[in-house]
């Protein structure tokens, strides 16, 4: 897409303007390969910012990151009956190697529970060897049938985590301190407003005892699952035979964990902030958070912008989080409409009026308000902007998902508002999965989580009038 050209508008459709952003802020691209992608720089910028500011929360917690094999032996998969029947349609399987057949095939890793246990059946003896806590950033194939870029490609980027521990309690306990670090980070980070909850048993992972999940509101009103954290409970242990001597000499299954997020995260940005112009950022996200661009005028002296435009860059003090647009091919409107395109927070625009009155304009690009600021307090002014953004982007996707949440009792309002669709269905649930798979196949909405600050209200399940001590929240999902 040119530069020149402009997005599909979201109220046109909204799958396409999502794909549009990424073309245009050249932050993927369709690979060869049918269902997987190419991340390009810019979209690789961001996951490393992710990654970067995850990692030290992760490292923060006492976790430490390793890295196990891309390939498992086929019957480790089978081990742990769920977890098999659960992965099995996603997995892609190699079956010769060096011109030859193998005696066993190889599954691409899906996830990485079998061959990580494996290894913890090694290096766990004794109650002193636990807790283990590890992390590991790697990449993931899953045969998916309908891809989005960032949202469901068939490899993709991302973290899990794999813990051991003594007690079941200990286990309890990281998968719901892990659940709120993703918390913490998707609304510190990301600006997402997420409702932390419990899946249900049919929406867990394959293979675990509790999956708890971040779900967040797209602009569109959909919901995405923004990251999950699993209790394994001692599943993983009992079909690898991990255990270890507890102090009172007796040997006992070991208790697990894992949790992860991906590249999705990159998606749920996009679709959460970013406008019609193009992408938008959150500032303590975004590699480059502001951009100088000179005002290279008729009446204007080339060389001296641009010398006092590097000067202005060095006064933000963002180091390389800073950039001058020194092009003289294009002019400043198409500098502007580039920059928003790739969503760089703050514009910072410098012509020869503003070198006269010792001045910078700053443009934000959430509201595209131009604030003139005088160069000698350039960097807290800076500042002070880029929290302003970070924190109205947050407001703002808050404000959206509060005005779009609603408390539906009867059958005929839930199918009403869910066409829309029309945002998270806060609805009582008997607890019956046949009741679930109903629901689902009749409108297509998913029970999202289980929210763990659900206050306890007796009611009736709206489809089949059985009692409820709590609501749920349904919505149409990514």
């Amino acid at each position: 897409m040119s530069r020149e050209s402009k997005l599909t508008p979201r109220s046109e459709d909204y799958n396409q303007w999502y794909l549009d952003v990424i073309q245009a802020a050249e932050l993927a691209d369709y690979s060869p390969v049918k269902g997987c992608m190419v991340i390009r720089p810019n979209g690789y910028a961001l996951w490393e910012m992710i990654q970067r500011q995850l990692d030290e929360m992760f490292k923060d917690t006492g976790h430490v990151n390793a890295y196990f094999p891309l390939l498992i032996p086929e019957s480790f998969l089978q081990k742990e009956a769920e977890h098999v029947e659960g992965f099995a349609p996603e997995c892609a399987v190699v079956t010769h190697g060096g011109g030859h057949e193998l005696e066993e095939p190889l599954v691409i890793r899906p996830t990485s529970e079998t061959i990580i246990w494996s290894m913890y059946r090694k290096w766990i003896s004794s109650h002193r060897d636990l807790p283990i806590l590890i992390n590991q950033w790697a990449n993931v194939l899953r045969w998916e049938m309908r891809t989005r870029l960032f949202l469901r490609t068939t490899e993709f980027l991302w973290q899990e985590g794999h813990t051991a521990h003594a007690t079941e309690a200990e286990a309890e306990a990281e998968t719901l301190q892990m659940l709120e670090v993703y918390r913490r980070f998707a609304e510190d980070y990301l600006a997402i407003p997420v409702i932390p909850g419990l899946k249900t048993d049919r929406e867990k992972f394959a293979g675990a005892v509790r999956t708890y999940t971040i779900e967040a509101m797209m602009q569109d009103r959909r919901a995405l699952q923004a990251g999950t954290s699993h209790n394994l409970g001692q599943n993983f242990a009992r079909a690898f035979d991990v255990t270890f001597q507890a102090e009172d000499g007796e040997r006992r299954l070991v208790w697990a964990t894992s949790w992860g997020v991906s590249t999705r995260l990159i998606g749920a940005l996009i679709m959460c902030h970013s406008d019609d112009k193009g992408l938008v950022v959150p500032p303590r996200l975004a590699a480059t958070k502001a951009v100088v661009v000179p005002i290279l005028g008729k009446k204007a002296d080339p060389e001296r912008l641009l010398a006092e435009a590097r000067k202005v860059a060095a006064e933000t003090g963002l180091g390389r989080a800073v950039k001058v647009d020194d092009r003289e091919n294009v002019s400043p409107g198409w500098k502007y409409h580039d920059w928003e395109q790739r969503g760089v927070p703050v514009r910072i625009e410098l012509g020869p009026r503003d070198l006269e009155q010792d001045q910078v304009v700053l443009v934000r690009r959430d509201s595209g308000e131009k604030i003139p600021t005088p160069r000698a307090g350039l960097e807290r002014a800076l500042a002070d902007q880029l929290e302003g953004i970070q924190a109205g982007l947050f407001e703002r996707a808050r404000a959206l998902r509060e005005e779009h949440s609603y408390k539906v009792d009867d059958e005929e309002g839930f199918r009403a508002r869910i066409e829309a669709p029309d945002g998270f269905l806060l609805a009582h649930w008997c607890g019956d999965e046949a009741c679930e798979i109903r629901i689902q196949e009749e409108t297509k909405a998913t029970i999202r989580c289980i929210p763990l600050d659900a206050e306890p209200e007796q009611g009736s399940c709206p489809f089949c009038g059985k009692p409820s001590d709590r609501r749920v929240v349904f919505a149409k999902a990514y």
